[in-house]
């Protein structure tokens, strides 16, 4: 598994990270085999968020009820959890009692007394950053959060976060997938009249502007064809592609997951996949791509046959 120092902490991460947003159903066993299978991979970040599961805690509550960490199990993993999100509407709230609130429950829930990285989820129109930066501050201090990022915001609403809050914003968690990759896919047409490839829907380059200010991109939803509607891994919908993934599996000796997982990671940003599968034996697959460095020309086919313009 390949690992790296998370700019702006001193943790060492993986690059694949393992989501929990599907466990609340699952058992205590289910749970156990999951995460015991993502360790034995190498992964040692897991990813949570309060709205999570069918109640509000539930998949981190489940989580902490399935595995009992011990205090030095607790320190041999990181934790992110999200906050933000408002099922009830829904609506977002960056207030400050919102978010303090969120972090208290989410601890509880969890069984621990401090998330290593707490993410802001989804942007919020009626933010004040004034209010963010009061509560990572107060969070900060109390050694509830140990470090913060966002998910999904472009690179002017992390400007706008930035001019107030002071600690670093480490990571921004976007949708990112072979088939799905607007925020790559963009900068290879930005000057091309006409060609829909080319609008630029973030606000300017966000993978750019997350490189030049060593925010790590965390890849959500690495295998869905689009934004919840299917995997494209195996789809009818895209045999050019799943013949070019088939080939290089083969020829790389990895299942076709590790070749689409690699397709991410071969990207030089330093991006983390967060897998949201529920079954081991595809965290295994997944995890087969860490390492795994496509050359160029894999990556351009991949590219290319997922249905994208190289000009």
């Amino acid at each position: 598994m390949k690992t790296f120092t998370l700019p702006g902490t001193d943790i060492t991460v993986p690059n694949i990270v393992l989501g929990l947003m599907r466990i609340a159903k699952k058992s205590d066993d289910e749970i156990r085999a999951l995460v015991r299978e993502a360790r034995d991979s190498g992964i040692d970040f897991f990813d949570h968020a309060d709205v999570y599961g069918d109640d509000l805690y539930e998949c981190e509550r489940r989580f902490a009820e399935a595995m009992r960490l011990t205090p030095s199990e607790r320190d041999g993993i990181t934790i992110q959890t999200k906050a933000g999100i408002v099922k009830e509407g829904p609506y977002f709230d960056f207030s400050y009692e919102h978010i303090v609130e969120s972090v208290d429950g989410s601890l509880a829930a969890l069984g621990t007394d401090r998330i290593d990285i707490l993410l802001l989820h989804r942007p919020d129109a009626l933010v004040e950053p004034e209010e963010v930066a009061r509560a990572f501050d107060d969070l900060e201090a109390s050694g509830k959060v140990l470090h913060f990022g966002v998910s999904n915001h472009t690179p002017r609403q992390i400007d706008l976060l930035r001019k107030y809050v002071r600690q670093p914003i480490v990571a921004n968690q976007l949708q990112l997938s072979i088939t799905h990759e607007p925020i790559i896919a963009q900068g290879l047409a930005a000057n091309m009249a006409g060609e829909p490839q080319s609008a630029t829907l973030d606000g300017g380059g966000i993978v750019d502007y997350c490189r030049l200010n060593d925010i790590t991109i965390q890849a959500w939803s690495p295998f869905q064809a689009g934004f919840f509607n299917g995997v494209f891994l195996g789809s009818p919908e895209y045999p050019e592609l799943n013949r070019a993934i088939d080939r290089m599996a083969a020829a790389h000796q990895v299942p076709p997951m590790a070749i689409a997982t690699a397709w991410i990671t071969r990207h030089p940003a330093h991006m983390q996949v967060v897998l949201g599968t529920t079954t081991p034996r595809r965290v295994a697959e997944a995890a087969q791509g860490s390492d795994l460095e496509l050359t160029r020309a894999e990556w351009y086919e991949l590219f290319r046959t997922s249905g994208h313009l190289v000009p």
